[in-house]
């Protein structure tokens, strides 16, 4: 934490206004979705007193804080779990949790052909009890949590893991409880598929767009599918939300949980900002993983949470992303209030209109061939004599 501290002027200079933090609570392993006490910072980032100079100092900056809410699980170390591994079923916390069979060790894994395992966990994960969040006392119990780091941190956002797999009944009235405290409180949900049930205006703001994200992913770096596949289907997931709600949406193409874009696109660095900017080019609240402005590479967890490489500082990498993001801050009010439409050239071409007050259209090259278009060049790769080569792109402010 003293190390975002002490980068704050530099994540002022990419362009970045807000933070996401993993979690950041006392938990057992180094991942630290196995919390045991919500109400602590980990030793190994710091303190509260430090995570309160870094709010406020990020707030000085025009920065916004969001945490990592892992209110699906507890840690098997946590004092609520021990509690019944050592009284068993006349554990005052054995509703906490969903207890098939006591004793809850050693733990049997069906993944592993170990039979029925006694509690739920997530993802067969001995370490992460799941906790019954239809259980009044655990809401009580987490709502404290999620008031306690608003009121006296704060804190501006909470990001909440598996959220698909909590009660509907919890997230009203957590929705209910940090609204209270803070209106424009940013509430963004993990949610790997189509979202509608929680995105009614009573439960979350928007969530992690992942089904947006995989058919950037499968046209760009896989190319599973054509230009106008790719469209429509992007097309598709917009309409399945509000326009309120897609602006909202939190957009990323990599991220803890996934391999490094540039390690998707098979180390090619201007076929990696090339989607990129498309990203940045939709609705919603485009995300970077820390890295990315660096070139940084990195396969799936654990291999994508190396630390920070600041090797490559003001590099070529950096300056175009930090184009890009300076490009998105200037039109903020197209990019943020605006219309979209997508659609594909009858020269192949990717087109992404975005308008408002003024017309942005953005064209994008996933041919194999340079492709002949003349408009007025704000912002480009590889665009050169009327000529947008492959893996280009050309943006044009009209």
């Amino acid at each position: 934490m003293q190390g975002v501290l002490d980068h704050l002027d530099y994540l002022k200079k990419l362009g970045v206004n807000g933070i996401y933090f993993c979690p950041i609570f006392k938990a057992h392993s180094n991942h630290k979705y196995d919390t045991i006490d919500y109400l602590q910072v980990d030793p190994d980032f710091g303190d509260k007193d430090l995570f309160a100079k870094v709010v406020n100092e990020a707030h000085a900056r025009g920065m916004k804080v969001m945490l990592d809410a892992v209110f699906n699980h507890l840690g098997d170390h946590s004092m609520q779990w021990q509690d019944v591994v050592k009284n068993g079923p006349s554990s005052r916390f054995a509703s906490w949790f969903h207890i098939n069979e006591y004793p809850v060790e050693p733990y049997r894994n069906p993944a592993k052909g170990e039979g029925n395992p006694q509690f739920d966990t997530f993802a067969f994960e001995k370490h992460m009890p799941k906790l019954n969040t239809a259980n009044p006392e655990v809401q009580d119990f987490l709502l404290e949590i999620a008031t306690y780091w608003v009121k006296y941190f704060d804190i501006d956002a909470w990001r909440l893991d598996v959220a698909n797999e909590v009660d509907h009944h919890f997230w009203k009235r957590f929705h209910k409880a940090v609204t209270d405290i803070k209106p424009d409180f940013y509430i963004v949900g993990e949610v790997w598929h189509s979202a509608r049930p929680w995105l009614n205006g009573d439960e979350f703001t928007g969530v992690m767009n992942y089904p947006y994200t995989l058919q950037i992913e499968d046209h760009f770096f896989k190319h599973k599918l054509t230009a106008l596949q790719m469209t429509r289907r992007l097309t598709d997931q917009l309409m399945k939300y509000r326009d309120s709600t897609n602006a909202a949406m939190m957009n990323m193409l990599d991220s803890h949980d996934t391999a490094r874009i540039l390690t998707v696109a098979n180390g090619d660095q201007d076929l990696a900002l090339q989607a990129l900017t498309f990203e940045f080019m939709q609705k919603g609240s485009p995300c970077i993983y820390y890295g990315t402005e660096m070139g940084m590479t990195g396969g799936n967890d654990p291999d994508c949470r190396k630390p920070m490489d600041w090797s490559k500082e003001d590099g070529p990498v950096w300056q175009r992303v930090h184009q890009l993001i300076k490009f998105r801050l200037d039109h903020d009010e197209t990019f943020g209030k605006g219309t979209i439409q997508l659609r594909v050239t009858e020269n192949g071409l990717i087109e992404v209109i975005r308008e408002e007050k003024e017309s942005i259209h953005a064209y994008f090259n996933t041919t194999n061939e340079p492709v002949e278009i003349s408009c007025a060049d704000t912002f480009s790769q590889d665009y050169e004599n009327n000529q947008l080569a492959p893996k280009g792109f050309v943006i044009s402010v009209q």
